[in-house]
């Protein structure tokens, strides 16, 4: 196990340098004047000229992408074009407040689709199994952004209990989360359900149910840790999703996360600001890949690791 992980962790590397070398030579080839940005669309040429020398886009592409993977390995991501701030800076609190609310979104839906997919395996063809995939089946379709301002209106409108937006507080979290986890739970549900009914035809089952054991017993305590192994990594994948796709949440509820910085710095050409903030992403979400894979070991125990 131990030379596993740090296998794993060395092949976290040359996928952060394709990211970072990806994300520097597409940022350079789209469209737009970072220092014309800056500067203004009424300055003259000499200001934006100044302005670009200043900012080091003067020099040559391979030039900049050699000096800035020199500065990266040395934990400098360089200043925002905009605020002049450090990078680090821009990005750390917002990553934080990103990370909260997925890691948030990402335990609604593990509870939710576990508990409905379970509820849906015990009961197959039955009113419940199909009022749970339906739900499910919301859950999945509907759009983030009208599941969010449905809760606006309702929990923050009308009824006046919840925040509709912002941060600071714990109940500021408690809606954008909530519309972030039912739109993960009806995947994990779908999952655990399918799972949970393949693991249910099998011998074992059959002999455990001959021996005289509870179908509760039979689904949620032998049944569920054998189907389990899917759903990890469903969850896994769905909380790496949700550091860089959260920004519709984000924005609807007006959360300061890192998908919003992202997303704003793109429109305003902030260079050093969007390669910071994808690397951050990729790192997290291989970091969270690595963690799944260490816990199919600990769940499964056949499962070894050379």
């Amino acid at each position: 196990m131990t030379q596993y992980i740090i296998r794993r962790l060395l092949t976290l590397l040359p996928v952060l340098f394709g990211v970072l070398v990806v994300t520097f030579v597409i940022i350079h080839l789209s469209p737009g004047d970072p220092a014309r940005m800056v500067a203004g669309m009424d300055a003259d040429a000499a200001t934006v000229a100044a302005i670009r020398q200043q900012l080091g886009l003067d020099r040559p592409v391979p030039v900049q992408f050699v000096s800035y993977v020199g500065n990266v390995l040395r934990g400098d991501f360089g200043r925002s074009f905009h605020t002049g701030e450090p990078v680090f800076n821009e990005i750390f609190w917002r990553y934080g407040n990103t990370l909260l609310l997925a890691v948030a979104g990402v335990s609604i839906a593990t509870v939710l689709g576990i508990v409905a997919g379970g509820i849906s395996a015990r009961f197959p063809h039955s009113w419940l199994d199909s009022a749970a995939m339906m739900v499910a089946l919301i859950g999945i379709s509907a759009p983030v952004f009208w599941v969010g301002l449905v809760f606006m209106y309702i929990f923050g409108v009308r009824l006046q209990l919840l925040p509709t937006g912002g941060s600071g507080t714990w109940r500021h979290l408690i809606l954008p989360a909530l519309t972030l986890g039912l739109a993960l739970a009806g995947m994990i549900a779908r999952m655990t359900r399918s799972s949970l009914l393949e693991i249910l035809g099998q011998d074992f089952i059959r002999t455990s149910k001959a021996f005289g054991f509870s179908a509760n017993v039979l689904v949620f305590r032998y049944a569920l840790r054998n189907a389990i192994l899917p759903v990890i990594t469903v969850v896994g994948l769905q909380l790496g999703y949700s550091l860089a796709g959260a920004v519709l949440t984000e924005t609807v509820f007006a959360w300061p996360g890192l998908g919003r910085l992202i997303v704003g710095s793109i429109f305003t050409r902030d260079y050093p600001v969007i390669q910071a903030g994808l690397l951050l992403v990729a790192f997290t979400f291989a970091i969270v890949n690595f963690v799944v894979d260490v816990l199919y070991a600990l769940v499964d125990p056949r499962i070894r690791f050379d």
